[in-house]
């Protein structure tokens, strides 16, 4: 019997290690753009669903300029939050990311001062530069005071990601600086 201690303290530590792990492993967002719906995720695991949110006017993809109205994909980080803002609560994106400003660089879209600032900011770990040609000021929202039953018809923003006053409340303890998001 004495053998087997350490088999079953070995077992049991692996499975309390794995658990802890996995307990610890962060919250992150998953926007689908395609069913307007926003997943809070801890690892693979959902934790709520929002449905029924709004994006850019002209829907989701790559973001060519400021003013396009396009809610951009990929990866970005809760860079700041504004509790005060006029749309509620404000969730600011780290974009543009690096990622989309070395294809805007390439596409000629973003010019190479700006595109340095924006690299240097992330490698910083700071928010980008958000007066660039290809925009900012891209994050999750609520609505304010904006119209409720506009949101619930249609797509509305100027590409961010939008939510009533109630869904934001839901979501917001889970939101912090740092807090990973994936728009897809």
């Amino acid at each position: 019997m004495k053998k087997n201690v350490p088999i079953l303290f070995l077992l049991l530590s692996s499975v309390l290690f794995f658990n802890v792990v996995k307990a610890n492993e962060e919250v992150w967002l998953l926007v689908d753009t395609e069913k307007l719906q926003l997943d809070v995720k801890q690892g693979e695991k959902t934790l709520s669903v929002i449905k029924n949110i709004a994006i850019g006017r002209n829907g989701a993809g790559f973001k060519q300029r400021r003013g396009d109205d396009i809610t951009p994909l990929g990866s970005f980080k809760i860079g700041w939050i504004n509790r005060k803002s006029s749309f509620y609560r404000f969730y600011g994106f780290n974009y543009p990311s690096t990622v989309i400003a070395h294809k805007a660089l390439l596409d000629g879209l973003l010019d190479e001062k700006s595109h340095a600032a924006i690299i240097n900011a992330h490698r910083r770990n700071k928010t980008p530069p958000q007066n660039t040609s290809i925009g900012g000021q891209i994050g999750i929202h609520g609505l304010g005071n904006a119209d409720k039953f506009i949101h619930s018809m249609m797509n509305w923003t100027h590409g961010c990601i939008a939510l009533t006053n109630e869904q934001i409340d839901q979501l917001s303890p889970w939101l912090k600086k740092g807090t990973r998001v994936k728009v897809k």
